[in-house]
């Protein structure tokens, strides 16, 4: 279902971020206030196991749809610029003119296990480099199963991008990558800021088709097309900007600019981001076998580790349906609290990256019995993605076991009993950012500055949101540590046996 949201003002800057299911398209002003946003869905495919792949003119059709949108519900002016964020670590295969040559393979793709052994076998200063996890829904992994099970269709391909990087060459008609995306493909050394070349040689991929690496997010990548403009009610020859990769352009949008700030957020996976110094080919040494990542962020030098999980809203959304029960019972669930008995639920459906880096793990519910209800289910599920979530925040380099401060974002965590529920499962004081959809909050900042309308100094400065406490851990704290107890346990045993 399509959706508008209207405010008001003047003086605009379009932001597009491209999701997994649904595309976000906001008009703000020059520091970031959202003044209207329109959104648009479009569907995950899964035609065998493991498999997940978009259409990317279906990603077309809903922006399409949503600028529409935005536009009838703005303020009236045309935007000055456009600012792109986008879904990490999928690529999309196209002709030289931009036509997809395949459907896009997506992040939550596994089908390129076995390629992962070619990174294993990379000598341990490549591994190094790359400083990141190995996972097969990266995009090199994903190119390299490409390579050698579709080759005809490699081999009449022009370009391999990410996917805000296939809708800004469709925008401009200009084809390249940025270094906060291109840094999550498994493809990019890290100290050398480029395309990782022995790497890309050993995975068999074709250099070519790997774009020109521009220096950061915000910088003006081309202006857009007459005809495109035309197509979606733009002003021709607007500015649009390299744009970034959607954690880093959340990360941008909330305001993750200072080092000792973290940030969680749960949408279709769960992310917990926090700022660090720029790595070195010393730091990086440490990092052969990692499992968060180290990525650039959309500032023009700035980093961020990540712990990035599987389980978060697309596992809710699995057992609210298979359970019949609206978003609204489902949060609602959380106030009931843990009870004696509870069933465990792991929600590892479709595998986990931090801290397993599994793509076999599986869930379950585990210790039913008959008297256990529909609300028992729907608490554990919650319960289960707050202890997974809290499985990647301890993993998280530089976060307190203690005193724990996160800032917390995402449309599905407005709820004040699941807030409390993950407060006492993470052991964290959570404190709500004042940003609706920080991913397209930071494609509009990125918008302000291609157009020349923010400096670097400005960006930073506006970027911070105000943030308000809303739950401490409590009396349920005790109970939850006992339950996450049983939860890792319950993992430990089952995993060997999910894994085979």
């Amino acid at each position: 279902m399509d959706q508008i949201e209207i405010m008001s003002t003047a003086c605009v800057l379009l932001g597009i971020d491209l999701g997994t299911s649904s595309v976000k398209v906001v008009l703000t002003d020059r520091v970031g206030t959202v003044l209207a946003q329109a959104s648009a869905e479009y569907p995950v495919d899964r035609p065998h196991p493991g498999w997940a792949e978009t259409d990317p003119e279906a990603w077309w059709r809903a922006i399409r749809t949503a600028v529409a949108q935005v536009l009838a519900a703005g303020p009236g002016v045309a935007p000055a610029g456009v600012g792109l964020s986008g879904q990490m670590h999928g690529v999309v295969v196209c002709l030289a003119d931009a036509t997809p040559a395949r459907p896009a393979v997506l992040w939550a793709d596994s089908r390129a296990e076995d390629e992962l052994d070619v990174y294993r076998a990379l000598p341990a200063a490549a591994r190094a480099r790359l400083a990141n996890p190995l996972s097969p829904g990266m995009a090199g992994p994903e190119l390299a199963w490409l390579h050698r099970h579709e080759p005809r269709v490699m081999a009449g391909a022009r370009w391999a991008l990410q996917p805000k990087d296939w809708i800004r060459a469709r925008l401009t008609g200009e084809f390249a990558a940025e270094p906060s995306d291109a840094c999550a493909t498994l493809l990019y050394d890290v100290t050398a800021r480029t395309w990782d070349a022995e790497v890309v040689a050993a995975l068999g991929i074709r250099p070519e088709l790997l774009p020109e690496l521009l220096p950061f997010s915000g910088v003006a990548a081309g202006s857009l097309l007459p005809s495109v403009a035309a197509e979606l009610g733009l002003p021709p020859g607007i500015p649009v900007s390299a744009g970034a990769g959607d954690s880093a352009a959340a990360a941008l949008g909330s305001g993750v600019l200072d080092p000792g700030t973290v940030q969680l957020t749960i949408g279709t996976g769960v992310q917990i981001v926090t700022v660090v110094e720029a790595p070195t080919l010393e730091t990086v040494g440490h990092r052969h076998d990692p499992v968060t990542h180290l990525y650039r962020s959309a500032t023009r030098d700035g980093w961020y580790a990540m712990a990035a999980g599987l389980t978060g809203g697309q596992s809710l959304d699995w057992v609210r349906r298979l359970l019949g029960a609206e978003w609204a019972e489902l949060y609602a669930a959380a106030d009931r609290g843990p009870q004696d008995g509870d069933p465990i639920f792991l929600p590892h459906l479709v595998g986990e990256r931090t801290p397993y880096l599994d793509t076999h793990l599986r869930g379950s519910w585990t210790g039913l019995d008959a008297r256990h209800d529909r609300t028992a289910l729907l608490y554990s599920a919650l319960e289960g993605v707050a202890f997974a979530a809290a499985d990647g925040l301890d993993a998280l380099p530089g976060v307190p076991d203690a005193d724990r401060h996160l800032r917390l974002a995402g449309g599905g965590t407005v709820s004040p009993g699941w807030r409390a529920l993950l407060a006492n499962a993470l052991n964290a004081h959570l404190h709500a950012v004042d940003v609706p959809g920080a991913s397209a909050r930071g494609a509009g900042l990125l918008a302000a500055q291609a157009a020349g309308w923010i400096t670097d100094a400005e960006l930073v400065e506006v970027a911070r949101p105000h943030t308000t406490l809303i739950a401490s851990p409590g009396p349920g704290a005790d109970a939850l540590r006992d339950r996450r107890r049983l939860y890792l346990d319950t993992l430990r045993a089952l995993r060997p046996l999910r894994s085979r």
